[in-house]
């Protein structure tokens, strides 16, 4: 199960620096996560100071 960025994101981009696979990219507002990309690793959650990525 892929990961979801909630809208707690501050836009900090350490997820996306964090995110082997590279599914993270800047979206509306907030980071988006690239479902089919996603290989369900769990660094984005590490690296984000707010937990805005989450198990979808």
């Amino acid at each position: 199960m892929a990961y979801k960025i909630s809208d707690d994101c501050i836009s900090c981009g350490s997820c996306a620096e964090g995110c082997p696979a590279g599914a993270i990219a800047e979206g509306d507002g907030k980071y988006e996560i690239n479902a089919d990309a996603c290989v369900d690793c769990g660094a984005c959650a590490e690296t984000c100071p707010v937990g805005a990525p989450q198990q979808a």
